[in-house]
């Protein structure tokens, strides 16, 4: 099984950013996905140096995809789209239809990656895409484990599965800054107040429970999605690649205890209790035992 990393979803400071990935190219991962995925005002890193990042983990060894934005909402992120698939080295997230379309249109021995915004929910949706060129989807974060595996085996072959095993869950997309609101500003006059916000905003009921997160655009479970002592029934369902999703502090601690888990260096219960402390908010896994899926239900 493989270890993968997702994009940073937060809006973190350019040095940072840099820092964190010169962190990950030593780090026991084996893909690694780049770019801006939440909001295109964000431009503390243009595409270049994306594509500096994603040269220097393919030297250090690591798949590095470039993923796109969910939400298209104008022809500058359609043009971001396009220079992406005019870079064959690295392979593509896609995370709308907009981009599988420009994918696809790149001709046989391209393949992309189909993101999980893409809501594939069925064999059939997967294999539309996989027709269009995808080589691996990740699953949508609310697909129970039963489902995943009724999916997986009617797979078209040699299409890989990838599943969200550890991070905040992105919930839903929207035109409007939940962030920029949370200042009393204006989309286009946001004065990039998410800048610098390492895990998004506590979102909490008018009992002070936590309730979600908000993140710019993007609006994300208050609770940490987590299957690292999942792992054998990840292995079970037939999925290939676990994702841990990055967070303001202590990823690498969680990539570790994952690659720890795979290799069977310790039981996956032990590697979450490992790391248990560090989470930026309660576990949570309900989804994945077709319930609820603010819920926990130890393994």
């Amino acid at each position: 099984m493989k270890l993968a990393l997702g994009p940073i979803l937060y809006y973190w400071p350019r040095h940072a950013v840099l820092d964190f990935y010169a962190d990950v190219a030593a780090a026991p991962v084996d893909v690694v996905y780049l770019g801006e995925t939440v909001c295109s005002r964000r431009h503390e890193l243009r595409l270049p140096d994306w594509l500096e990042i994603a040269t220097m983990l393919a030297d250090a060894g690591k798949e590095a995809v470039l993923s796109t934005l969910p939400l298209v909402e104008a022809e500058a992120d359609l043009r971001l789209v396009r220079k992406l698939a005019e870079h064959e080295r690295f392979r593509i997230e896609a995370n709308d239809m907009g981009a599988v379309r420009i994918l696809g249109a790149r001709g046989a021995g391209l393949p992309f990656v189909a993101g999980a915004s893409l809501s594939v929910y069925s064999a059939q949706m997967l294999s539309l895409l996989a027709n269009e060129g995808a080589m691996r989807w990740v699953s949508p974060p609310e697909l129970s484990s039963a489902t995943l595996a009724d999916i997986v085996r009617a797979a078209p072959a040699g299409v890989e599965t990838e599943v969200l095993a550890h991070g905040r869950l992105p919930l839903a997309y929207s035109a409007r800054c939940f962030t920029a609101r949370h200042h009393n500003l204006q989309k286009d006059a946001c004065e990039y107040r998410c800048l610098g916000i390492a895990d998004g905003l506590d979102l909490r009921t008018r009992e002070g429970a936590p309730f979600l997160t908000i993140n710019g655009t993007q609006t994300q479970s208050a609770g940490v999605y987590t299957l690292l002592a999942e792992l054998p029934a990840l292995a079970a369902a037939g999925v290939d690649v676990v994702r841990v999703s990055p967070q303001g502090d202590g990823t690498l601690d969680v990539l570790a205890a994952f690659r720890d888990a795979i290799d069977g260096r310790r039981t996956p219960e032990a590697a979450f209790a490992s790391i248990a402390a560090r989470l930026p908010g309660a576990p949570c896994n309900g989804f994945w035992h077709g319930r609820p899926g603010v819920e926990f239900v130890a393994a």
